[in-house]
């Protein structure tokens, strides 16, 4: 039986990370230790996690913008051949940080690629997965960019932390964008409440889609 692929989307500063860890842990409690599979993008398996070193590398500044489109997909390729497809043939419920739309905010939006190119190129790479349910938890840019400035030091910040905030207002409006075309897919979560509220509200859509 094939399993239940969830995503978890969000501008820098929505609390994905944090969310996630309490689903994880939620539904773990609910459907089994075993059941419950929890990953991230770009990373999640030796090789792509490599490949997230490059990308989010400060020092990368001459990084071009297809050039990291390209390797993001990459990064997703490998990741979805070693642990989500396996993960969905076994039956289990996954819970990834970041997926596709996240290549189609940020560089498709952010960088000004165009959506339909890196659509195009993650569709190769995905070969047309798309995730069961996507969580897309909603803060303006402004909000996300004061809580990661606040919660790290100026040394801890990666290469797209360092991006401007219209850079950031820009990836905000593509999710928007994204979540309006594809509502059965994307549930929009508000982000700016209470982390307890919002990891509430983001339980109750998954079992109101799934169990």
């Amino acid at each position: 039986m094939r399993g239940i692929f969830i995503t978890i989307e969000g501008p820098d500063g929505a609390g994905k990370t944090s969310v996630v860890k309490r689903l994880e842990t939620l539904l773990k409690n609910e459907l089994g230790a075993d059941k419950v599979v929890l990953t991230r993008e770009p990373g999640g398996i030796p090789i792509a996690e490599e490949i997230r070193k490059v990308i989010l590398d400060p020092k990368n500044v001459e990084m071009d913008e297809r050039t990291e489109a390209l390797l993001y997909a990459a990064a997703r390729r490998q990741h979805l051949v070693e642990r989500i497809i396996p993960a969905l043939n076994e039956g289990k419920v996954i819970l990834c940080d970041r997926f596709v739309d996240s290549s189609l905010a940020y560089q498709g939006a952010g960088r000004k690629i165009g959506m339909e190119p890196v659509l195009s190129i993650n569709e190769f790479a995905t070969e047309g997965l798309l995730p069961d349910l996507t969580l897309y938890l909603d803060v303006d840019s402004d909000t996300g960019l004061e809580r990661i400035r606040r919660g790290r030091s100026a040394d801890e910040l990666d290469r797209l932390d360092q991006e401007s905030a219209v850079f950031h207002q820009r990836v905000q409006h593509g999710y928007i964008k994204l979540a309006e075309n594809d509502p059965e897919r994307i549930v929009t979560i508000n982000a700016r409440k209470d982390l307890n509220t919002v990891v509430s509200e983001s339980l109750k859509a998954i079992k109101e889609r799934f169990f």
